[in-house]
């Protein structure tokens, strides 16, 4: 089971190193991280798991966060529909986007990370929509378009496979900068 201590913190360089491509179909190593990477999400969402781990709520992890430099994301994105609690409940290996939109999007309160122990006041200007292909972890290509909070935590997520953070997206001179294009998403 992944607890807090496992994920690292902002500073470490394994955050700033482009992640390597996965090899498929997966190992019993790589398959195994996939699955704690997701049940990590699952527990920190669990209030009763979490409170007992003392685990940060989050909504996506990547294997570098976890000092693996590998291009994993698992995601647990809740939704808003009684019989599919989540919009995004998956792994995605090797995830690239392969297609987005013009319009930005970014959410009102900023962004937040596993890896960062502080809060970064400021917007994140994200693809709006995103259509991302990746492979399952049975080794199924697949091809998935999100818009919005599920768009925003996927590319979150991908960045940390390039080594960035989400707070190299806002503006230093002006954090809460906003032109007229920029959607905000409470």
């Amino acid at each position: 089971m992944l607890l807090m201590k496992d994920i690292i913190r902002e500073g470490h360089p394994t955050l700033r190193q482009k992640a390597e491509p996965v090899s498929l179909p997966l190992s019993q190593d790589d398959l195994l991280l996939a699955q704690k990477m997701l049940e990590f999400l699952h527990n920190s969402q669990n209030e009763e798991i979490a409170e007992k781990y003392q685990l940060r709520a989050g909504v996506g992890l990547a294997a570098p966060q976890i000092n693996v430099s590998k291009r994993i994301i698992a995601l647990l994105v809740p939704g808003e529909y009684e019989d599919d609690p989540f919009i995004l409940n998956t792994v995605m290996i090797n995830p690239r986007i392969i297609k987005h939109s013009v319009q930005k999007a970014c959410l009102t309160s900023g962004e937040g990370c596993l890896s960062v122990d502080r809060e970064v006041p400021g917007y994140v200007p994200r693809f709006a929509k995103i259509t991302v292909e990746y492979h399952t972890i049975d080794g199924n290509l697949t091809t998935v378009t999100l818009r919005d909070f599920p768009a925003i935590v996927v590319q979150h997520e991908i960045d940390h496979l390039n080594g960035v953070m989400f707070y190299d997206h806002i503006n230093t001179a002006n954090p809460f900068y906003k032109d007229e294009h920029l959607k905000i998403i409470e």
